[in-house]
């Protein structure tokens, strides 16, 4: 498929790509014939560590916010700046050693914020903080001015007690800026490399978050999604990713693409520090009210659901529909379901989302129309001295600056969406209708209903692609779609690896059903135990079929 194709249908970012050839490396952690070996690396103390861990240590003494803190800066150092040169953090926080300094003092004082308390988090940057740090959704057209305010979220991590460490490189505009764009490439923070053969793209667009996470640059990290760029970075990266219901976080202070379907989300080791993230970050806000709208919904504390035991007795649905572009993901699935089944779970075979593709090019005419709106609010936010403050002039800024801008692909999903009217057209108000009754009501609820399912699974995507800034990324299959547009949760957990590279299976239900994902995702992690960290490797070896 064509990704101008797969854009109009998907409408936006996080899936597979066609590998090109049968992959003949050995399985991660072997050393087979002809493999590339990884890169020598200094040792990390705090390697593939949880919160809990953490926590345990800093209040025992043996570390502090500060030396944690000091140990992931080293980490950055050597993995990210140099070694592998993975490429994936656009910038450390100048203050991150004087906040956990401050945390520090606290905790000696008696008060602990939370579980969060102390631990250095990664945030991606199309996200606002009112720090030294800029927020730029990677392009250059945003690095002469600083935000004025904290996006709510951020503010709900300092509050928590995180130590913002610094942001995360993206697929610039949060890959909706050309349909033949490679993911995980921006203006500011060139291109993010998949940590487990760097020659392969990490997906994005939370492209620099997955893999700071999976790279153990971070405790945690946090993305956004529009369509699949929480879930697939964190699938292509072997880790965790959790997509929420809109309205649960805030959407004030990132930058936009739609309001309908935009959201953060965490992407963690684990699917407890998912959780524990997930809380810290949910919450209501009086900018955006249609978290306030929804605040009866919103747990304080989203750990409490996690059941090992949580798949025993739950009726889940496999989307076939969903699956049949990968014969190696194919494999990892049935493994997945007969694991699901032996933990007591109820698998209904074929609830395949019956309205799938009858909405892409409704949504992609949604999103056109979003951005232009919602972006050109974001530009005003950042006050009178931004150089840029409107769509017209960033599409003006990229044709100036061509050379650092437009190098590999263009913007003509920027220049299409100038093009269209404001938010009150006829065109836009029918196509809004049409994708949430597709994918929400006669798509995820009609499926859940009819085979009286609780939620449903479908592979998140499929075995990292080659890096290409020549072609663009080639899209394969995905299961985010139906959930982005509906609104509704999405949490995507490892279920394996394909030659090596690994690949996530994702858990989606009916809007405000968190509790019952992350039960259900839980369980199946710690049956499971997919996780490996990355070794990274210059590519994997492969032949043509």
């Amino acid at each position: 498929m064509h990704r101008r194709d797969f854009i109009k249908l998907s409408a936006l970012g996080g899936s597979t790509l066609a590998i090109g050839g049968m992959i003949t490396c050995a399985p991660e952690g072997s050393s087979g014939a002809g493999e590339k070996q990884p890169a020598a690396i200094p040792e990390f103390e705090f390697h593939e560590w949880t919160f809990a861990q953490f926590s345990e240590v800093m209040e025992s003494g043996k570390h502090t916010a500060r030396s944690i803190t000091k140990a992931y800066l080293q980490r950055i150092e050597d993995v990210d700046r140099s070694g592998p040169s993975l490429n994936a953090v656009i910038e450390v926080n100048p203050q991150a050693l004087e906040i956990a300094d401050k945390l520090d003092e606290e905790r000696a004082s008696g008060r602990i914020r939370g579980p969060l308390h102390g631990i250095p988090i990664m945030i991606k940057d199309n996200i606002d903080t009112a720090d030294q740090m800029l927020a730029t959704a990677g392009s250059l057209a945003l690095t002469d001015t600083r935000p004025a305010d904290d996006a709510h979220i951020v503010e709900r991590l300092r509050a928590a007690g995180a130590v913002l460490l610094g942001k995360t490189n993206l697929s610039e505009w949060a890959n909706f800026r050309s349909e033949k764009s490679t993911s995980g490439w921006s203006g500011r923070g060139g291109q993010t490399h998949n940590p487990y053969a760097l020659d392969r793209n990490p997906c994005g667009s939370s492209s620099g978050s997955g893999v700071a996470a999976s790279a153990n640059l971070c405790a945690a990290a946090i993305g956004t999604e529009t369509n699949g760029s929480v879930v697939c970075p964190s699938h292509q990266n072997g880790i965790v990713g959790i997509k929420p219901t809109l309205g649960m976080l805030s959407r004030s202070g990132i930058i936009p693409i739609a309001h309908t379907q935009d959201t953060a989300g965490p992407m963690a080791r684990t699917v407890r520090d998912g959780a524990i993230l997930l809380s810290a970050l949910a919450g209501p806000d009086p900018q955006d009210p249609i978290t306030q709208d929804h605040q009866d919904r919103i747990h304080s504390d989203y750990t409490r659901f996690l059941d090992p035991e949580g798949l025993k007795g739950s009726r889940i649905g496999i989307a076939r529909n969903l699956m049949g572009y990968h014969e190696g993901v194919d494999a990892l699935m049935e493994e997945a379901v007969a694991l699901m089944k032996d933990q007591g779970a109820e698998l209904v075979d074929e609830a395949d989302i019956v309205t799938k593709g009858d909405y892409g090019s409704a949504s992609y005419d949604v999103l056109l129309y979003e951005f232009k709106a919602d972006l050109n609010i974001y530009f005003a936010s950042r006050g009178p001295t931004a150089g840029v403050k409107t769509l017209e002039q960033l599409i003006a800024f990229n044709e100036a600056n061509a050379d650092t801008e437009l190098p590999y692909f263009g913007q003509e999903i920027l220049i299409k969406s100038q093009a269209k009217g404001d938010l009150g057209s006829k065109e836009y108000k029918q196509a809004l209708k049409k994708v949430k009754r597709l994918a929400g009501r006669d798509g995820i609820d009609a499926t859940l209903a009819k085979h009286e399912v609780d939620l449903i699974i479908a592979p998140t995507g499929g075995p990292a692609w080659f890096t290409d800034w020549i072609n663009g990324d080639h899209f394969l299959g995905a299961s985010s779609s139906a959930a982005a547009r509906a609104g509704y949760p999405n949490i995507t957990v490892p279920m394996g690896f394909v030659h090596g590279l690994p690949v996530g299976l994702s858990f989606f239900s009916t809007a405000w059903s968190e509790p019952l994902l992350l039960k259900v995702a839980f369980a199946y992690e710690q049956a499971s135990r997919h996780r490996q960290a990355p070794q990274f490797r210059d590519t994997v070896e492969y032949e043509a079929s």
